[in-house]
């Protein structure tokens, strides 16, 4: 969510002049992050002020944007906290800000919690599996566009930055995962509409009075698409269950989180036999995106790429993980 946009709050009121709203009181640029351009937006209505975020979008085009867009509306109706889009007046979620699709939504409240113990994983879990099931009938359909054929493709633009090893890792990485996403197996897994892209920062969490903290949301849906839900799993277990450090699981934060999504929606025998697989998908997935970011960087105010090998390190902790740990035996 770096800056590659700049838009001034002079800009920035003209534009919402199709909206009911009221008037800008502040923008602000929001620093984390490295796709898209976003500002906090804070507006006053009839003596009220209310907050929301602006998203110009970078990458994505205004033929893909209404799956992520209408898949937010789907899950809030259905009482899955995450941000709502603004409808402007003509009733469009979507419109064009210097010549780039915009949105606004609505912003949640609560802050991330970036060294969760097993009681948030355990509401992650939770309300990782109910966001699965909510979305279900989800009439829209678009794939992770960030899944195998985008690892493949994007292989021989990053292999000239990679040592020999690294190399090796990620080609002998892509090819087992092409032959797994090719099975009968992986067709027989349960998907729909996924985050796939729910680390700690993708989630935020409230006080509740009493030492506590509950779960208040999930956001940023713009690598959503339609997947495994053991991916989404997976991927969510390689972010929120490890020692960032060294990228082992933490096996109490990993149980807790695992547990509560198997408490509602039960895993499949096909899916615990299948989970160290998709733990190395999801940590082959970020890899490779963070090794295009990092060394093909864009431009943009207040950009930060993440480290690559971070990915690489969860990536070869999956590949040493021990046989009761990938096969999920203690749900």
């Amino acid at each position: 969510m770096a800056v590659f946009t700049t838009v001034s709050q002079d800009e920035i009121a003209r534009w919402l002049l199709d909206y009911d709203l009221g008037e800008v009181r502040e923008l602000r640029g929001i620093a984390s992050g490295i796709e898209n351009s976003n500002f906090f937006l804070t507006m006053e209505q009839d003596g009220c002020t209310r907050e929301y975020v602006l998203t110009i979008f970078e990458r994505l085009t205004f033929a893909q944007l209404p799956y992520y867009l209408h898949l937010m509306a789907h899950l809030a109706a259905r009482g899955i906290t995450v941000p709502a889009p603004i409808p402007a007046r003509d009733g469009e979620i979507l419109r064009a800000l210097k010549g780039k699709p915009a949105t606004i939504v609505t912003r949640l409240p609560g802050a991330s919690q970036l060294k969760p113990d097993a009681e948030h994983c355990a509401q992650v879990g939770d309300m990782l599996a109910r966001m699965h099931v909510a979305g279900q009938d989800y009439p829209r359909q678009q794939p992770n566009l960030r899944s195998l054929s985008w690892w493949q493709q994007t292989e021989a633009e990053i292999v000239p930055f990679l040592d020999a090893q690294q190399r090796t890792l990620l080609q002998q990485e892509i090819a087992h995962q092409t032959a797994f996403f090719g099975s009968a197996d992986y067709a027989a897994l349960q998907g729909g509409p996924c985050h796939c892209d729910l680390f700690r920062d993708n989630a935020l969490f409230e006080e509740d009075g009493t030492g506590h903290h509950r779960l208040g949301g999930f956001f940023d849906f713009y690598f959503a698409g339609n997947d495994k839900w053991l991916f989404d799993l997976a991927v969510t277990v390689n972010d929120w269950c490890i020692d960032l450090a060294t990228g082992e699981l933490d096996n109490a934060r990993a149980q807790a989180l695992v547990r509560a999504y198997h408490a509602v929606r039960p895993l499949s025998a096909g899916e615990t036999t299948h989970w160290r697989d998709m733990l190395r998908a999801g940590a082959l997935r970020f890899w490779v995106s963070r090794l295009w970011d990092f060394y093909l960087p864009r431009e943009a105010d207040m950009l930060q790429p993440h480290d690559p090998t971070h990915f690489e390190r969860i990536l070869r902790r999956r590949l040493a993980m021990t046989a009761d740990a990938a096969a999920l035996a203690w749900i």
